[in-house]
């Protein structure tokens, strides 16, 4: 597996797309809009690729001000969760956000996933809320680990 910047608006980014689609949206009965994708054109795009050359995982780092970055859509192929693909591209994305000056990462976590964030050392902050139907948490680490 290879984890490696991807960059808007490219056939990876397209890939990626497909690969969010599939795992985070349609399941919910969702779609991206044209002006949702259109917002990540500045973020970081993170993806990781198996040995085929295909996209297998996505996740992308969204700058909120000059120290906290979001981390957003993360996604594994169904065919490669719980095969460490996921801790990999959070792995990668935490060491990017230090290189990138930001103190710390956030995100809104499902609540079916918080067990797989609270293993990598994020903490709770906050209540459970509502996001796309779903229940979420708040979650956060520091970059100074």
């Amino acid at each position: 597996m290879t984890i490696c910047q991807i960059e808007f608006a490219t056939p990876e980014y397209d890939e990626a797309v497909n690969l969010r689609m599939e795992v985070l949206r349609r399941p919910l009965g969702l779609i991206y809009t044209p002006e949702q994708l259109a917002a990540e054109w500045d973020n970081l795009h993170l993806a990781a690729f198996d040995n085929s050359g295909r996209i297998v995982g996505y996740l992308n780092l969204t700058p909120e001000n000059d120290t906290i970055v979001k981390m957003r859509q993360v996604a594994v192929a169904p065919s490669e969760q719980g095969k460490g693909v996921g801790t990999a591209l959070v792995e990668d994305a935490e060491i990017r956000a230090v290189q990138l000056n930001f103190k710390e990462i956030t995100l809104h976590a499902r609540k079916t996933a918080v067990p797989f964030y609270l293993k990598l050392c994020y903490e709770l902050l906050g209540n459970e809320f509502e996001e796309v139907n779903l229940p979420h948490f708040k979650m956060r680490k520091s970059t100074n680990f």
